[in-house]
């Protein structure tokens, strides 16, 4: 089955240039359990629009994104958060961990070279719901206890989560160029 992976420029996504085509990405909602992550990156550029920021503040900057486009796939999301999403999330991790429900929005942007722009590669129109992953009997969730050297301001830390589809169906959007739209479900329907 195809996979849809894509490692994202960092600084590109936290400081946009127009003549620089490389692949960014944006988290637009993260609640993971009992924590809602702040979103507290601001003034990030739309690179659909890069004269002008995208129409909401973010939580993180994704330096990876992977699913490899099941149903009942995990997604795995790799970001650049702020100091206090990092803080936040470390102290939730030191305790016990009993809601495992995680809701997201993401957008990925990549660019189209014979159109010369960019377009969204893979996004959301609503939030998804999903559960933590767990290998084992851990999680697979983590957050950098040292702050990122690649953008060093704002300071940012790396969150690396492994996101599995709650029992629904869910839309999930993509594209091959600008105009080369597709929709994947993401999720399955439990039986009533």
């Amino acid at each position: 089955m195809p996979q849809f992976s894509r490692s994202l420029d960092i600084y590109q996504g936290f400081n946009f240039k127009k003549d620089k085509q490389s692949s960014v990405g944006f988290v637009t909602k993260l609640e993971l359990g009992d924590v809602a992550l702040a979103a507290d990156q601001t003034s990030i550029k739309d690179p659909e629009q890069p004269g002008q920021n995208i129409g909401t503040n973010v939580v993180g900057v994704l330096s990876h994104y992977l699913w490899e486009t099941g149903t009942t796939d995990a997604m795995y999301l790799s970001m650049q958060v702020s100091v206090s999403n990092k803080t936040n999330l470390s102290a939730k991790l030191l305790t016990d961990w009993t809601n495992m429900e995680v809701t997201f929005g993401y957008v990925v942007y990549e660019y189209d070279p014979k159109e010369k722009k960019y377009f969204k590669s893979n996004w959301t129109e609503t939030d998804l719901k999903g559960i933590l992953e767990k290998s084992g009997d851990n999680l697979n969730l983590t957050v950098a206890d040292d702050a990122s050297t690649e953008v060093q301001s704002p300071k940012n830390f790396t969150l690396q989560v492994g996101i599995k589809p709650q029992t629904l169906e869910q839309m999930v959007n993509m594209a091959t160029g600008t105009g080369k739209n597709l929709s994947k479900i993401w999720g399955i329907t439990a039986d009533a």
